[in-house]
């Protein structure tokens, strides 16, 4: 007996690819693109296992898309920090003359 062959999701391959350009050169919108394509993909083949594929790259987009938004704002969270500490310390550095 043939097994029936299973199609690739376009939307997992595009997470990927968004994922991708997420890290390079659309920096928020390739991750965004990247999130919202993967969780679609997913639910596209679990709705459809016999004739869809792809999960794999769905992953893998969803992670790429994660992992960018989380140090970008991990980044932000530093810069505020450093930055306001810094303020601080120069506001009190200038009230002791």
């Amino acid at each position: 007996m043939q097994a029936p062959i299973r199609q690739t999701s376009g939307l997992a391959i595009f997470s990927l690819i968004a994922g991708v350009l997420g890290w390079t050169l659309l920096p928020f919108l390739g991750s965004l693109a990247a999130i919202v394509s993967g969780h679609m993909a997913r639910g596209q083949i679990r709705r459809a296992p016999d004739r869809l594929d792809g999960d794999g790259l769905a992953i893998a987009g969803l992670v790429l898309g994660w992992a960018s938004v989380i140090i970008a704002i991990l980044s932000v969270i530093v810069f505020v920090v450093f930055f306001g500490g810094l303020a601080v310390v120069l506001a009190f550095l200038a009230q002791q003359h």
